[in-house]
């Protein structure tokens, strides 16, 4: 069940029930260990009170360069979409959501209930299995945020859609076949694999200004 503020030990969350909460998470191996360990020391000395967010915002830069890019297969790719979607909006809504080479970023609501470390965990463990799975196949932590008003959920939105363009992957966030972006799109490509039959897949979807 939720629980507030909490740690592992390594970054900090946020687990409060149905409250939107942008969150992010990498491959394993994705990001060297050599260049963490350099960024927390200077996090440590010229960012002591924000740290998480610094190295949050180092690590999204250095993945946009997309080096070791498991999810470049795309029976990968959908599998993990599809684990996205499986349980919208049973146990929580998908706002935004994009699949990139090597991480993702979703915008979602928990619904009551359901808390999103159990979310998250859920997702993971189904797609470590999947025969083009690297191994391992996740990072251990995820990186999440929670939405204190309808400005910031509307500024990560747009962000976490325009993400592939941000990193030079495609022109339109809507070109993307992994992503929100794209599944609203009539007649686009779409990535659910894995979603039941008939069920519905989408809803409240966001308008990018």
């Amino acid at each position: 069940m939720p629980t507030g503020w909490y740690s592992r030990g390594y970054l900090p969350h946020f687990d409060s029930g149905p409250i939107p909460q942008a969150v992010s998470f990498r491959l394993a191996g994705s990001l060297p260990a050599e260049l963490i360990a350099n960024w927390r020391k200077q996090a440590a000395i010229a960012h002591p009170a924000n740290q998480a967010v610094w190295l949050h915002r180092l690590a999204e830069a250095e993945l946009d360069r997309c080096r070791h890019a498991a999810l470049c297969d795309p029976t990968f790719a959908a599998a993990v979409s599809g684990a996205l979607l499986y349980f919208h909006p049973c146990r929580y809504t998908l706002h935004t959501w994009v699949v990139m080479p090597n991480h993702l970023h979703v915008l979602l609501t928990p619904a009551p209930g359901y808390s999103l470390a159990a979310i998250v965990h859920s997702w993971k463990s189904f797609t470590a299995k999947h025969p083009a799975a690297p191994r391992p196949c996740w990072q251990r932590e995820y990186f999440d945020r929670f939405m204190c008003e309808a400005r910031h959920f509307a500024a990560q939105a747009r962000y976490i859609e325009r993400n592939p363009v941000k990193a030079g992957v495609c022109a339109r966030p809507e070109d993307w076949p992994w992503s929100s972006a794209s599944a609203r799109v009539p007649g686009a490509c779409r990535q659910d694999a894995g979603a039941p039959t008939g069920k519905p897949l989408w809803r409240q979807p966001v308008r990018l200004a």
